[in-house]
């Protein structure tokens, strides 16, 4: 079986796929150490007509229809090692090409850093740094008195697909109670989770940390607001690690000016990064990070994994566990 690897960015691809796993694609598969570019098939048009399966990574260039049926006779499956398949997947699934999605391994280190913030936000890890950077020692000890530790506080969460269930997961080893806005989790997957289900109202008004995980849909775009953020509880923290565009930024700016005392954690931004000009950069209760939620360092190398064993259950007609079809592109990521 013919196999080939693709990406705009081939210097990603041998870092996702590590030589363990490109030796145990070698092993299945008629498949070469070497990427491919868009620009590379379209100057072959015949170099992938007996490609039968894709292996990729960010920076899966999109094609149309046509451009598959003539490019990719023969393409069965894609095997994305990276998380949204969403701006690339919908011809190729047209086509009747299977799409299988590392989204899972990639919401391992989301889910990871998240938690690791809400145990910090819990004791006001940020609003204490700023204050002892400044020398205000006397303020940062007052403050101490204002945050609940981690013990009985009520945490958040605004979606619980794959990684706000990976969070929702990690956080039952403290003694801390989960709420949930998600109007497509079911009873069973909510008694499960051990979560609790809430209005998106009643989840920022009542919960000490809230953590943004919407899947990136037109229907989700600019969905938190100033009536959502101006209700939070004193000295609450927001966490964002899903994206920027899910809030209406001017009026998270305009809250965390009138009140000091919220905090807010912005792993993405729209655009992002954002203008140099904008006030995120110089807020005092506003902290920036670069995207590195996801998958970074030798994190990635799990995605291509995942992948990998995927291949073994995809060849030998097995439950895949990865596969994304048309109707989950409604509601994920």
């Amino acid at each position: 079986m013919k196999a080939i690897f693709l990406s705009e960015k081939k210097e990603k691809i041998f870092q996702v796929y590590a030589p363990e796993t490109v030796q145990t694609l070698q092993r299945l598969l008629d498949v070469e150490k070497h990427g491919y570019t868009k620009a590379d098939i379209l100057r072959e048009p015949s170099a992938c007509s007996h490609t039968e399966i894709i292996f990729s990574t960010w920076g899966m260039p999109s094609f149309s229809e046509e451009e598959i049926r003539t490019y990719f006779p023969s393409l069965k499956a894609i095997f994305y090692a990276a998380g949204s398949v969403q701006k690339f997947a919908r011809p190729f699934l047209a086509c009747g090409v299977r799409i299988f999605s590392a989204w899972a391994a990639n919401a391992v280190p989301v889910a990871e850093y998240t938690v690791s913030q809400i145990l910090l936000a819990n004791k006001g890890f940020y609003a204490h740094t700023r204050l002892m950077a400044e020398r205000m020692v006397s303020d940062a000890r007052a403050l101490t008195a204002r945050y609940p530790g981690n013990y009985g506080v009520r945490i958040g969460l605004v979606g619980c697909g794959m990684i706000g269930s990976l969070v929702a997961q990690m956080l039952k080893a403290y003694h801390l109670e989960v709420a949930v806005y998600d109007p497509y989790l079911s009873p069973e997957r909510t008694k499960t989770l051990g979560v609790t289900l809430c209005s998106l109202e009643e989840l920022f008004s009542t919960c000490g940390v809230v953590s943004n995980h919407l899947p990136n849909l037109d229907a989700t775009k600019r969905m938190l607001r100033y009536e959502h953020f101006s209700s939070m509880v004193p000295y609450a923290t927001f966490l964002n690690t899903g994206r920027g565009a899910q809030v209406v930024e001017a009026e998270l700016v305009r809250i965390l000016r009138e009140r000091p005392d919220l905090t807010a954690v912005l792993d993405v931004t729209d655009p992002e990064p954002a203008d140099l000009s904008h006030p995120f950069y110089t807020l005092p209760n506003c902290f920036l990070t670069p995207h590195i939620a996801g998958s970074l360092g030798n994190e990635v190398a799990r995605m291509g994994e995942y992948m990998a064993e995927e291949l073994v259950r995809y060849l030998e007609g097995s439950r895949t566990d990865y596969e994304v079809t048309l109707n989950m592109l409604e509601t994920m990521a």
